[in-house]
């Protein structure tokens, strides 16, 4: 087996191999940061060579940081019964990660999303590696 094999394999199952202690320290340091930062490289690279990753310039890498969980809702003001307020239970018409790559698109606006995987997660929140491409650079050709 290659290289990138023994990564899928040791992502397949984070908890029961080397990643977990990898996770367990990169988190702490990704809670402090900023919700979308842009990284030198993949976290993982297996993932993102499948995905269209490659090391070249016009493509970058963000990793966003989401809520986990289901939709957030407001509680109306008016008075109803609780049955109708539509409070609970609702979910969303988008994933988290469809969410991940639509606030990475917005932070770099001439960048085009090309895909995204996971990273990671916690109690509180997901991180997603996004791939990013710069449709106008020379060395990117699109088809």
């Amino acid at each position: 087996m290659g290289i990138y094999k023994y990564i899928q394999e040791a992502w397949k199952v984070p908890g029961e191999s080397y990643v977990r202690d990898l996770l367990r320290e990169r988190m702490q340091q990704w809670r402090r940061e900023p919700a979308v930062v842009r990284v030198e490289r993949p976290t993982r690279i297996d993932r993102a060579r499948n995905l269209g990753y490659t090391a070249k310039q016009g493509i970058v890498v963000v990793r966003v940081r989401v809520r986990r969980g289901g939709l957030r809702k407001p509680r109306p003001k008016g008075s109803k019964k609780p049955a109708t307020l539509g409070v609970n239970k609702i979910t969303m018409g988008k994933s988290i990660q469809r969410i991940a790559e639509e606030r990475a698109a917005r932070r770099y606006p001439n960048m085009e999303v090309l895909n995204s995987y996971w990273v990671g997660e916690d109690g509180k929140y997901k991180w997603y590696g996004v791939i990013l491409v710069d449709p106008n650079h020379p060395s990117i050709i699109f088809r």
